[in-house]
């Protein structure tokens, strides 16, 4: 029989979720903490806030979907890799692009952020919006705030940018749904990032990230090029090892593109033609289990998608979704001319 491991956090919130999904978060200090902080740092009503943080309820479903599995499963790129970089995903990215060329382009010259870049990441994060998740947003951020210590200060934090996006936005803050982590919308964007790098695109008064995504296509751009993008820079390409290499020490550098030309040659490293770019970079490895290891030269750009979610894995799976975009993109204007 096959066991199920399960955390002493994530038993704890199984063990105690129905009390606490019935039990009123005000009774507790740490809550009323929140709400004086709220009112001192922002001059918000203390009941109203009181009120709100009354109606949100603990979603056990959200303990279990963010805590670590007990017996974490083994790496495998192709494996994640096929999540996205399939058929389905690529129709309907060419699809998402004819229809939003207009906007896409527009960012593009805004931003410097290639249109399929764009699609790829609002494909990964969302299918093209068919997937933005259905937790109330406030019960799952206080959830995370007060019931999952681990991370708590970080959701802390998101809790009190959704009171204040809201406020701005002068919307319901049950009005907002979203994943079991707080994200919202078509590109998925925490409150905190909402409201740093939201983008009223379509100029309509206000941003929505839920009924279409003008406004994601333009905060998506937005984001990745605050984040560090180099405007018509090279993402990544295939690396060259020489046999016997020792690359753990390069590896081990991180994901920030930290490794000069003459670093990764002296350890036996270089493109696929032999040559290295004057740039700095990052070796990317893409380990499958079973089979040889995938080594890949990341550059400024691809650790700005990183910015988005910080794993090679994401990044890549972005990359190659976007140049299979293109390439299929292309493909279908050839034949239309």
């Amino acid at each position: 029989m096959k066991q199920r491991f399960v955390t002493p956090l994530l038993a704890l919130a199984l063990l105690s979720g129905t009390a606490l999904a019935d039990a009123s978060y005000v009774q507790r200090e740490e809550v009323r903490a929140f709400v004086r902080a709220m009112e001192e740092k922002h001059g918000f009503d203390g009941g109203e806030v009181l009120a709100a943080l009354d109606r949100a309820r603990h979603a056990p479903g959200v303990i279990r979907l963010i805590s670590p599995s007990g017996s974490p499963g083994v790496r495998s790129w192709q494996r994640y890799r096929a999540r996205f970089l399939d058929s389905g995903r690529i129709g309907g990215g060419v699809a998402f692009w004819q229809e939003h060329a207009a906007t896409l382009q527009a960012a593009h010259e805004r931003y410097g952020v290639p249109p399929e870049i764009v699609v790829a990441i609002i494909g990964v994060e969302t299918y093209y919006g068919r997937n933005t998740g259905n937790f109330e947003t406030l019960s799952a951020l206080a959830t995370l705030a007060f019931d999952y210590p681990p991370r708590a200060p970080l959701f802390l934090r998101e809790l009190e940018n959704l009171f204040l996006l809201a406020r701005e936005q002068q919307r319901d803050l049950f009005s907002y749904y979203g994943s079991y982590a707080g994200a919202i919308g078509y590109p998925q964007f925490l409150p905190s990032s909402i409201r740093s790098y939201g983008v009223d695109f379509d100029r309509s008064g206000g941003i929505d990230f839920d009924l279409e995504p003008t406004d994601a296509i333009g905060s998506v751009a937005r984001y990745l090029a605050e984040h560090g993008w180099v405007r018509g820079d090279l993402v990544a390409e295939p690396a060259r090892v020489a046999p016997g290499a020792d690359l753990q020490p390069l590896i081990d550098a991180g994901i920030k593109p930290a490794l000069s030309p003459e670093q990764l040659a002296q350890a036996g490293v270089t493109g696929l033609n032999g040559t290295l770019r004057a740039a700095p970079a990052t070796l990317v490895d893409l380990a499958t289990p079973d089979t040889e290891t995938e080594y890949w030269l990341g550059y400024q750009n691809f650790y700005t998608i990183t910015r988005y979610n910080k794993s090679s894995f994401y990044a890549m799976a972005v990359f190659e979704l976007s140049q299979a975009l293109r390439e299929q993109q292309r493909a279908e204007t050839a034949r239309a001319e």
